[in-house]
C-alpha cells in the first residue's frame, strides 16, 4: 500500500526517497533548498525504517520515481512522479512518465486525466490517444473515439493499435464497411496482416456477415496457424458457416502441436453439440480489449515489461471479463516478482472461462511464491479435490511441496497422478516418474527411485534429465559405475550447455578418481553457472585433488558467498579452514547437494 500525507510517503516495503538519498550521499541533500533542510532539523527522521516528515523536492520526487521505475514499481513510481508534476505541472516529461505509469498501474481513470493534460499540452501520444478512445468506447460515446483516434504519432505498434481501435470504434458507431476499408487501409510489417485478417473477422462476423467473416478468418490461420486466438476464430466462423466437419478437423490439427488447450476443448464442445455459434466479440469496446491484448502479450515476450502492461490493463479496463489480458498480465506481474498483485489480477477470470482453472493454478504458485506454503498447498489441493485427473494442479501442488523438501506428502501427491492415468502412461508423463523419483531417492527409497527413473526413460528415452539424476545417483552410491558414467556423458552431450549436467559429468570423474578430467568438466560447468555454489565447491574439491590449493580455496569462499545449503556451509567452512583431507574427500555427499533435481 501506499499512503501519501503531505511531505511525508511511506511505501510498501522500500522506501525509496530514503534509499535515494542513501545512494545519493550529501549530495542528495544539498539539492533540498535550505529552509527545507532546516525543517528537517538537519536530517530526515526515520522510525521503523518509514520516512517521516521528510520534505518534498522535484529532483528528490523525480530520481525517487526513476529508481521506482527501475524495480518494476509502477505504483510507487506513479506516486513520485505525481509529486514531482505537482512542482512543475506543465513539463511535458514529467506528465507523460505520470501518465504511462499510471496506465502500466491500471489506474485509468487517471491516466486519462493526464492524458488529457497532454493533448492540451499538444504533446501527442498515441497511448493517450488509446486511452482517451478506450474511455469513449466503455462509454458508448463511439462518434468520440473516432475523432480521437484519428490519427496516430507514427510507428508500427501505434499504427496497428489506434488503426484496428478505430475499426472497432467505427463499427460501434454502425458503419461496418468503413470499419473494414479502415482497418485494410493499415500499412506496416508483415506481420500486420494477422492482425488486420483476423479483426476483420471479428467484425464482419458480429455484423453477421458470415461468409465474408470465413475469407478474412482464412487469411489469418494461412498466416499463423500456432495463434490460439486464431485458431479458435477459425474454427468458429468454418462452424458458423455449416462446415462443421473442417472446424473439428482445424481443432485437431492444433490439438497435436498442443495437446488438450481448455479454450479450444470448450470450442470443441460448443461445435459438436450443434449449438448457435454467437459472435465471439459483439461489443466494440471488447473488440478494442482483443487488439491490446494482442499486441501486450506479445511486446511482453520482449520483456518491455511497462508498455506491455499498459497495454494489458487497458485491455481489462474495456473487458473487465477477458480471461487471456488477465492471464497475460499475470503472469507478467508474476515474472517482475509481484505475485501479490499477480494473484489480484488472476482473480479476474470469470468462472465459467475456459482459463479458469489454470488461473487458479497459478494463484496457488503465487502464494508459494510469496513463502505462503500452507495457502498454496491449500489452494492446489482444493482444486485436486475438484478434479482428481488435473495434472497440472497435482505436478503444482508436489513441485511446490518438494520445493520445500516436503518429500513425503511430495512423493503422495505424485503418486495420485500417476494413478489417475490408470496404468495408460504416455511419453509425457515421464515427469511424474521423475519428480517422484526424486521424492524417493531423497528419503533414502533407492530401489523404488530407480524403478520411477528407468521407467520414465522407458517413456522418454535419452531424456537428459533423467539420465543425469539417475547416472549421478548411482555413482554417488558407488553402483554401476560404467553404466553410470555413459548416461551422464550422454546428457551432457545432448544437454552441452547446460550447468548443471556438466558438473554432473565432472562429479563423477572427482567420484571416480580421474581428477584432471574433473577438472576440465568442472571448469566448464563454472563457465555456464558461475554463480552456483554446489559447482564452486565441486571446483575447490578437484582443485584441491590435483594440489591447487590456493584455487581450492578460492572456490570454496566463492561457494561459502553464494549463499549454500544450511546443511553444506558447516562442510564447505571445514574446508576453508583445514582444507580436504582423505577422510572428506571420499564422504558421500548426496544429501542435498545434487545438480539437476
Amino acid at each position: 500500500m501506499t499512503e501519501i500525507t503531505g511531505a511525508k510517503l511511506t511505501i510498501r516495503k522500500k522506501p525509496f526517497r530514503i534509499l535515494f538519498l542513501a545512494l545519493m550521499g550529501t549530495a542528495a541533500l544539498g539539492s533540498l533548498t535550505p529552509m527545507a533542510y532546516a525543517e528537517t532539523g538537519g536530517e530526515p527522521k526515520i522510525e521503523d525504517g518509514t520516512p517521516k516528515d521528510l520534505p518534498v523536492t522535484l529532483s528528490g520526487s523525480y530520481l525517487s520515481g526513476r529508481l521506482a521505475g527501475v524495480e518494476k514499481d509502477f505504483s510507487q513510481a506513479a506516486a513520485f512522479y505525481e509529486e514531482a508534476l505537482a512542482a512543475d505541472p506543465t513539463n511535458p516529461v514529467l506528465l507523460e512518465r505520470t501518465f504511462l505509469l499510471k496506465l502500466a498501474n491500471g489506474d485509468i481513470e487517471d491516466a486519462a486525466r493526464y492524458a488529457g493534460n497532454l493533448e492540451k499540452l499538444g504533446s501527442r501520444n498515441f497511448l493517450g490517444q488509446l486511452t482517451l478512445a478506450a474511455e469513449a468506447m466503455r462509454n458508448g460515446s463511439y462518434d468520440d473515439a473516432v475523432a480521437l483516434l484519428d490519427s496516430t504519432a507514427g510507428g508500427p505498434l501505434a499504427d496497428l493499435s489506434i488503426g484496428i481501435a478505430k475499426g472497432w470504434a467505427q463499427y460501434g458507431a454502425g458503419d461496418v464497411d468503413q470499419a473494414l476499408a479502415t482497418i485494410a487501409a493499415l500499412k506496416g510489417p508483415d506481420w500486420f496482416e494477422v492482425f488486420k485478417a483476423d479483426h476483420s473477422a471479428l467484425i464482419l462476423l458480429a455484423a453477421g456477415r458470415n461468409d465474408e467473416a470465413l475469407e478474412q478468418i482464412q487469411i489469418a490461420y494461412k498466416a499463423d496457424q500456432g495463434a490460439i486466438r486464431v485458431v479458435d476464430a477459425y474454427a468458429r466462423i468454418l462452424a458458423a458457416n455449416g462446415k462443421k466437419d473442417e472446424a473439428l478437423k482445424a481443432l485437431e490439427d492444433y490439438d497435436r502441436l498442443l495437446k488438450g488447450h481448455p479454450l479450444l476443448t470448450q470450442t470443441r464442445d460448443l461445435i459438436e453439440s450443434g449449438a448457435p455459434i454467437a459472435p465471439i466479440v459483439s461489443v466494440p469496446a471488447e473488440g478494442m480489449s482483443e487488439i491490446l491484448y494482442g499486441l501486450g502479450a506479445a511486446i511482453g515476450r520482449d520483456s518491455a515489461e511497462e508498455l506491455a502492461t499498459a497495454f494489458l490493463q487497458l485491455s481489462l479496463y474495456l473487458d473487465p471479463k477477458a480471461q487471456f489480458a488477465a492471464v497475460s498480465l499475470g503472469g507478467l506481474l508474476e515474472r517482475m516478482g509481484q505475485p501479490e498483485r499477480a494473484i489480484e489480477v488472476l482473480k479476474m477470470v470469470p468462472e465459467d472461462a475456459a482459463l479458469k482453472r489454470d488461473a487458479e493454478i497459478q494463484i496457488g504458485l503465487n502464494y508459494n511464491s510469496m513463502d505462503r506454503v500452507d495457502e498454496a498447498r491449500k489452494h492446489l489441493s482444493a482444486l485436486i479435490e475438484q478434479d482428481p485427473t488435473e495434472l497440472e494442479a497435482i505436478v503444482s501442488l508436489g513441485n511446490v511441496l518438494r520445493g520445500h523438501k516436503i518429500f513425503d506428502e511430495a512423493e503422495a501427491v505424485y503418486t495420485k497422478g500417476i494413478d489417475s492415468l490408470d496404468g495408460n502412461l504416455q511419453k509425457e508423463h515421464w515427469l511424474l516418474l521423475y519428480f517422484r523419483g526424486i521424492c524417493r531417492e531423497r528419503q533414502d527409497k533407492w530401489d523404488l527411485a530407480e524403478a520411477d527413473f528407468r521407467e520414465a526413460l522407458e517413456l522418454f528415452e535419452d531424456q537428459p534429465l533423467v539420465l543425469n539424476y539417475l547416472g549421478y545417483s548411482l555413482v554417488d552410491q558407488g553402483l554401476k559405475l560404467d553404466e553410470a558414467l555413459g548416461m551422464i556423458k550422454k546428457a551432457v552431450k545432448l544437454r552441452p550447455t547446460d550447468g548443471y549436467i556438466v558438473d554432473s559429468l565432472g562429479w563423477v570423474y572427482y567420484r571416480l578418481g580421474k581428477y584432471e578430467e574433473a577438472v576440465k568438466e568442472l571448469e566448464r560447468a563454472i563457465e555456464l553457472r558461475p554463480s552456483d555454489p554446489v559447482i564452486n565447491d565441486h571446483l575447490g574439491d578437484a582443485y584441491w585433488k590435483v594440489g591447487r590449493k590456493n584455487e581450492a580455496r578460492f572456490q570454496w569462499n566463492h561457494a561459502r558467498d553464494l549463499g549454500p545449503e544450511p546443511e553444506n556451509l558447516p562442510k564447505i567452512l571445514k574446508k576453508i579452514a583445514s582444507g580436504l583431507d582423505d577422510a572428506q574427500a571420499d564422504e558421500a555427499k548426496a544429501d542435498g547437494n545434487k545438480n539437476g533435481g
